[in-house]
């Protein structure tokens, strides 16, 4: 088990540098009852950081699984309007918002995938406010992970329950740093190294985005008139800086949803409601899925694809190093906070409006009218691979080199 000093780094890092808590401010915490230790944890820190109150959301892998094997569809997809007022009093509160992503890789292996992705549709249907809050970064939220029994077995599937749990701490703490002196102090290094990177891209201006490497991948990108690049530390609408996800790796943007063209294949599996896709391909004609295929979860990446419009098209493009400290662990984490910051990566739905430089100013149809795609949902898969070409594509036709060999050029 981590140490307790570590476990507080860990707490301060959510607080201090991910949701950048404020004075008075009420945060929000979406824990897995597995990991209540680490909710009690964050929820000191919070008030030792000036939290005004601080609310704690319990799921559990084992009662949401016996609810989507026995419970009726219409029921599941009946989404209580107290959950939805809820949402909608955090929006109201300014809340920061701390979820603990762990969930059991295969919690609904064998289940209905197409009664899943209905009542995942469902759901995010209802709580779309709360969605567009979080993603227009009218909150600030991050997404932070520690070891379940059965995310560690999966990850780690030849040690027994103890040995894998204290393995995935292992890595989660390395890859968040929290074996430096001062954590903190490495994060923010960090975040300004990616941002040098954002800053190159942004300067650049590209057309589009060209991909490329020996598995299959190959598709061009273009993107919005005035996008932007970001990596690591955004600002959210009230003006405060805040990390989205503890680890990162990437720099990112929104694609224009018309454009992209070409084939992509998955280089990682992607865990998606609890069922694994892998071996995948999917093409695109104009920005539009034209054809797919997977040998493992094809029913599950199909419902995902036909979840509505908007998950025919791409939502965000993403930029990550074979250097990542992600990559370097050479492991599947089954988990896509961790396996979307160890590759390239795109998105299937939603595109984020803060990746257009004048973005407050724009209401939900004219973001789409630049083309951010709009979505209720947003799902990463990985593409990166240790020989990835990306080249960007000026207005003049000018192409420039960002990755060779699965690494930053400059």
């Amino acid at each position: 088990m981590i140490d307790n000093n570590k476990l507080n780094h860990f707490a301060e890092l959510a607080i201090k540098v991910g949701v950048n808590l404020q004075k008075d401010q009420f945060l929000v915490v979406n824990c897995p009852v597995e990991c209540a230790y680490i909710a009690r944890i964050i929820v000191e820190q919070a008030y030792k950081a000036g939290a005004g109150q601080v609310f704690v959301n319990w799921r559990d892998d084992v009662l949401s699984r016996l609810n989507m094997q026995y419970a009726s569809e219409d029921v599941l997809k009946d989404i209580p309007q107290w959950q939805i007022d809820k949402n909608d009093y955090y929006i109201k509160k300014g809340v920061a918002l701390i979820s603990v992503a762990a969930s059991d890789p295969a919690v609904f292996a064998g289940l209905d995938a197409a009664k899943i992705r209905r009542v995942s549709t469902a759901s995010a249907q209802a709580q779309k406010n709360f969605h567009n809050a979080t993603m227009s970064n009218v909150l600030r939220w991050c997404v932070v992970s520690v070891p379940t029994s059965k995310w560690a077995q999966k990850v780690f599937p030849d040690c027994n329950e103890s040995e894998a749990v204290d393995k995935l701490w292992e890595a989660i703490a390395t890859i968040m740093r929290l074996d430096k002196d001062d954590p903190t102090k490495a994060w923010q290094d960090h975040c300004d190294n990616l941002s040098d990177r954002a800053e190159f891209l942004n300067n650049n201006a590209f057309k589009a985005i060209h991909l490329k490497n020996a598995k299959g991948t190959d598709v061009t990108i273009g993107l919005p008139d005035n996008h932007v690049w970001l990596a690591a530390k955004e600002k959210a609408q009230d003006g405060v800086e805040f990390l989205a996800n503890i680890p990162t790796e990437e720099v990112f943007t929104a694609p224009h949803r018309l454009t992209a063209n070409g084939r992509v294949v998955n280089a990682l599996p992607l865990c998606e409601n609890g069922e694994i896709i892998d071996d995948f391909f999917i093409e695109f004609k104009d920005g539009r899925i034209v054809d797919f295929g997977a040998k493992q979860g094809y029913e599950t990446l199909k419902g995902l694809i036909e979840t509505d419009e908007g998950t025919h098209y791409l939502g965000e493009i993403a930029l990550v190093s074979k250097q990542s400290p992600i990559a370097k662990q050479n492991r599947l984490f089954f988990n896509t906070l961790f396996d979307e910051n160890a590759s390239c990566h795109l998105a299937i739905g939603k595109g984020y409006p803060s990746c257009v430089k004048d973005y407050l100013q724009l209401d939900e149809k004219q973001l789409f009218e630049r083309g951010v795609n709009n979505s209720v949902e947003h799902v990463d898969f990985m593409i990166g691979t240790p020989d990835m070409f990306v080249e960007g594509i000026k207005k003049d036709g000018t192409h420039v080199t960002i990755f060779e060999n699965g690494d930053w050029v400059k």
